[in-house]
């Protein structure tokens, strides 16, 4: 049985969305079309994956319109969450929320993706 599963994030600008997952320490793995503006970007962190895809693919993949609003959230553990917030804030990166100590002992903060979806960055007990 294949044990592999990956969420597709639909993105207006698939570069830039790629981008920023790259700075959370995403590795690009393959693109398409191989060479100019890219439709699909495949990226991985440790065993991780995801792949970031044209927002229209949904319209043309299976006749179904984009939804509005938060689409998915996107949780990334991190070993440095201070140092993490402060490159993104210098890149632009819109925080929603200041880092929280959790009960069980996690600090997390939430930012954005290029498109408006919240990802959660957490580091503690369990990074």
């Amino acid at each position: 049985m294949q044990e592999r599963a990956f969420p597709l994030v639909f993105a207006e600008r698939v570069p830039a969305t790629a981008a920023f997952y790259e700075r959370l320490g995403f590795t690009r793995l393959r693109q398409n079309p191989p060479e100019g503006e890219p439709t699909y970007i495949a990226l991985a962190r440790g065993t991780a994956e995801l792949a970031v895809v044209s927002a229209d693919w949904p319209a043309t993949r299976y006749g179904r319109p984009l939804g509005t609003g938060v689409r998915f959230e996107m949780f990334v553990l991190v070993d440095d969450l201070d140092t993490l917030l402060k490159e993104l804030a210098g890149a632009g990166v819109p925080l929603l929320r200041d880092p929280v100590e959790m009960p069980w002992g996690e600090r997390i903060a939430y930012v954005t993706d290029p498109d408006g979806n919240p990802v959660a960055l957490a580091a503690g007990p369990h990074s």
